[in-house]
């Protein structure tokens, strides 16, 4: 029988590549790289009954990098099949849409938005849902891919064909974001944010594509033309004093 033939960027595919989510060395390996590089900006939470809001959360692969920060969990999604893999993995799951996200105004220290944005049709709602759920002070962390050529290259024309690549169809590259339009969009909402290039570790990910063995470090680069990441934290009201952190200067 032939393969079932998806548009692109058709969230069914999730529930076809459910059981990739958290298979060794399987079709979503690169998001567990991602999500740990994504982990390391978020800091310890610094008051009891923390929350984080993990908008796209997908199969909860953010949720072992979150171990110890103390943080409740809390992640969005469509697609059940992965909900329910997140569940297991100690994530209180949401059912809803990025752009409609089913929670209260400033609900979340920090929002991750963790390889979602470049799937969204309607970013500007994303980026205001996210923003939205953001308490002032509050972090919001994203990585996502630019609306380049080159990126179109790596993430489509070559990633969808090589073994261990994306999985063929994941992705829309008219949907692909500049980094000075999610600037622009968060900075809508008093989210400034900050910019960089990440990718994966070269030799590592040569050995990983011959092996299907171990983990690929993401490390940053100069460039930003074709993954990046991410962050800023909300302004606060004028009327709404800031204490400083231990050793913020």
């Amino acid at each position: 029988m032939p393969a079932l033939v998806r548009p692109r960027n058709d969230v069914r595919l999730y529930d076809d590549l459910a059981a990739e989510w958290w298979r060794p060395g399987g079709a979503f390996a690169m998001l567990h790289w991602l999500a740990r590089a994504r982990a390391a900006l978020v800091p310890p939470a610094d008051r009891a009954g923390a929350v984080l809001v993990d908008v796209g959360c997908g199969a909860g692969v953010l949720a072992p990098h979150l171990a110890g920060k103390g943080y409740r969990h809390i992640g969005v999604d469509l697609t059940r099949s992965a909900l329910r893999q997140a569940a297991e993995h100690g994530v209180t799951v949401v059912q809803g849409d990025a752009t409609a996200l089913p929670l209260p105004d400033r609900c979340a220290d920090v929002v991750s938005a963790g390889e979602l944005l470049e799937h969204v049709p309607d970013l500007p709602g994303a980026v205001r849902e996210a923003c939205r759920i953001l308490r002032p002070g509050g972090l919001l962390v994203a990585d996502t891919l630019n609306a380049t050529r080159i990126a179109r290259l790596v993430a489509v024309t070559v990633g969808e064909r090589i073994p261990g690549g994306a999985p063929p169809g994941i992705h829309d590259p008219a949907l692909f974001v500049p980094p000075a339009r999610l600037i622009a969009e968060c900075a809508r909402h008093d989210v400034p944010i900050t910019v960089r290039g990440v990718r994966p570790a070269v030799g590592a990910m040569v050995r990983w594509l011959l092996t299907r063995r171990g983990e690929v470090p993401i490390v940053p680069t100069r460039s930003t033309a074709v993954l990046y990441q991410a962050w800023g934290v909300r302004n606060r009201p004028p009327d709404e004093s800031r204490p400083t952190p231990e050793g913020e200067t």
